[in-house]
Formats: C-alpha cells, structure tokens, sequence
C-alpha cells in the first residue's frame, strides 16, 4: 500500500493551515511557508509540529 494522494485535497499544514505538497522520493509532505517537513511513515503522514523537519533554505 503507498499514500493515498488523494488526502492532499483534505491535508494541511498543522501550523499555518496552509496548502502542502508532496515529495515522493523523501516521503515527506511539505510546507513551503513554515519551512517544514512532515515524515509519511507507513503511508500515515505524522503532522505534529515536534516531529517535523526544518527545511534549510538552499
């Protein structure tokens, strides 16, 4: 079983409530205005803010 691309309608950011987006090849969804990355472990995308990653700009 993969993730279901189709939550990306329903998913937000848990910070801001804003839009996400997908990355396949990390498994992480992104928030390009926090400069967060929420882990997709076991095909459940883990949106707490504590366990996100902080995107460095680059």
């Amino acid at each position: 079983m993969a993730f279901d691309t189709q939550l990306m309608e329903i998913l937000a950011c848990p910070v801001c409530k804003g839009k996400l987006d997908y990355d396949k090849e990390q498994q992480e969804l992104i928030c390009n205005f926090d400069r967060l990355a929420y882990a997709i472990e076991q095909d459940i995308p883990v949106l707490l803010e504590a366990e996100a990653r902080k995107l460095t700009s680059s």
